[in-house]
């Protein structure tokens, strides 16, 4: 029988080399097996949802599900990543490509949306497979090679006008820490960079994920290290992601949180003003509140508008400002993600 086990504890030194590939190995792959390990009735996995599964494939860590309430079919961190039937319901406005990142590709694996500064995809693995990502259908295998990063590498090169670049995917941190080491030395060799940025949510799923190996790669960055995560509720952040992100901060690393407002998951008040709360007594700075991004599967945990202006109200009148993180929508051809402010 398969058991969601409590997470190891670590020494504030670390996880300890091979760890994290370990953890990773042992995630949950079946919906079958989540379901045991959580107590919840095997019921709910339907034909339709096995169908999502088959569609987009369930991955979590079980460090991830050590967190959710068992018996609970409701529990946030749950609905984030189980397959339900209501995926393969057509949807008007929402596809495949909601971003048209496609066309936003400068080169295979190199997209610019906004001036200044490009994203680099790195890889098309992540530790957890979110149901509401919005490259949840993007083609890797078009943008993902060695080939494609020889190619992103020479335009970025070649085109002073960018001074930032963004490691993405997937998820960067789903690369070893000599593949990582090999990608920034490159990127080194740039003059004109300025900044680098990493997009992960390892430190929040995969705490293991932050070694020793790691904390030498980023020490050894020439630019500013600037590190944004993913976290959706308070409940992720237990005391192993704390550790994660202390030892984070102790390698001088800048911390900031993008979440997304999900139906059934953060869309209360109190929920957002919690997280919030919860990510600066970790060492984390709210930074966006993402509308969803309308890629098909996902229109289940769409929040109207309306009601995520009513939400940003409420967090604006029950925190200081530097706790209310920006409400956002990314609005394909906009020259940055496009502000939501509520009316005073």
């Amino acid at each position: 029988m398969i058991t969601a086990s409590s997470p190891t504890r670590h020494t504030s030194a670390g996880p300890s080399v091979g760890t994290w590939q370990r953890d990773l190995a042992e995630a949950y792959s079946r919906p079958e097996d989540l379901l045991e390990a959580l107590g919840l009735d095997p019921a709910l996995l339907t034909a339709a949802a096995q169908g999502a599964h088959a569609r987009f494939r369930l991955r979590v860590p079980r460090s991830f599900v050590a967190r959710m309430r068992r018996g609970d079919p409701a529990d946030p961190l749950l609905r984030q990543v189980l397959p339900l039937g209501v995926e393969l319901d057509p949807a008007a406005g929402f596809g495949p490509d909601p971003l048209t990142e496609t066309a936003a590709g400068r080169v295979p694996g190199l997209l610019q949306k906004y001036r200044g500064r490009a994203l680099l995809l790195t890889t098309g693995a992540c530790a957890v497979h979110c149901r509401y990502c919005f490259r949840r259908e993007f083609p890797y295998g078009d943008h993902v090679s060695s080939a494609g990063l020889a190619s992103a590498l020479a335009t970025l090169a070649a085109d002073p006008s960018i001074d930032e670049v963004i490691l993405s995917g997937g998820d960067p941190l789903s690369l070893s820490d000599a593949r990582l080491r090999e990608i920034t030395d490159a990127l080194a060799r740039i003059p004109h960079l300025r900044r680098l940025r990493v997009h992960t949510r390892q430190p929040i799923v995969l705490p293991s994920r932050v070694d020793a190996g790691l904390l030498a790669w980023l020490a050894g960055l020439p630019w500013p290290r600037v590190m944004v995560v993913h976290a959706n509720h308070p409940a992720e952040i237990d005391v192993e992601v704390e550790a994660s992100l202390e030892r984070l901060r102790g390698a001088g690393v800048q911390l900031l949180n993008q979440s997304v407002l999900l139906r059934g998951v953060n869309d209360s008040i109190e929920t957002l003003a919690a997280l919030s709360v919860r990510l600066f007594e970790a060492g984390v700075l709210p930074y966006y509140l993402h509308l969803l991004d309308r890629v098909s599967g996902a229109a289940h945990f769409e929040v109207p508008q309306a009601r995520a202006l009513e939400l940003a109200q409420g967090l604006a009148t029950r925190l200081p400002g530097y706790l209310v993180p920006r409400l956002v929508r990314e609005i394909p051809g906009a020259l940055s993600k496009v502000a939501l402010t509520p009316r005073p």
